[in-house]
């Protein structure tokens, strides 16, 4: 019976440290400009439960929104980051706002930079996940567009060019 309680204890000390080292998983991606733009960042992930917190500091925009979004490849070698493919799509859902159910797991809010050109973002993700499963977002990519996400338009939210592109890595 003493053996069958140190077991289950045991077992409950581990699981929590194997819960909390996973719920502390991160990553970046280091933001560079494509070519002929000025955008630059860094945009963290912290795994937090169910759901991914992401923080995004970018300079080098014009001011208003931009659409940002996770892109399926973890690739910006072409000038243009189209290198980076379509959205992060693992579900099969249309584009939408991720504040909604039906959004691509890519779809992130839109960043809205000031008059200086320096934008901020701090929100939570889902279904995305960091590290493990269908929603990984480690060896993707993180784009900047030059346009407004209207949230609408099949399948990129007529966002336009692509301003900027980082893969994400590990942290």
């Amino acid at each position: 019976m003493k053996l069958q309680r140190i077991g289950i204890a045991v077992g409950s000390v581990l699981g929590v440290c194997a819960l909390a080292w996973a719920q502390q998983m991160g990553a970046t991606a280091a933001l560079k400009p494509t070519t002929g733009n000025t955008t630059a960042g860094t945009v963290t992930f912290t795994q937090k439960s169910d759901k991914v917190s992401v923080t995004a500091n970018v300079s080098g925009l014009s001011a208003g929104p931009h659409g940002f979004h996770i892109h399926e490849k973890g690739d910006c070698s072409a000038g243009d980051g189209m290198s980076a493919g379509g959205h992060f799509n693992p579900t099969g859902k249309p584009h939408g706002d991720p504040a909604t159910a039906d959004h691509h797991a890519g779809d992130m809010p839109q960043l809205v930079a000031d008059a200086s050109g320096k934008a901020t973002l701090a929100a939570d993700l889902s279904p995305v996940t960091i590290g493990a499963g269908a929603n990984d977002i480690v060896g993707k990519a993180v784009i900047v567009h030059k346009d407004p996400d209207d949230f609408k338009t099949q399948p990129t939210g007529n966002s336009g060019a692509r301003v900027a592109c980082g893969v994400i890595k590990k942290s």
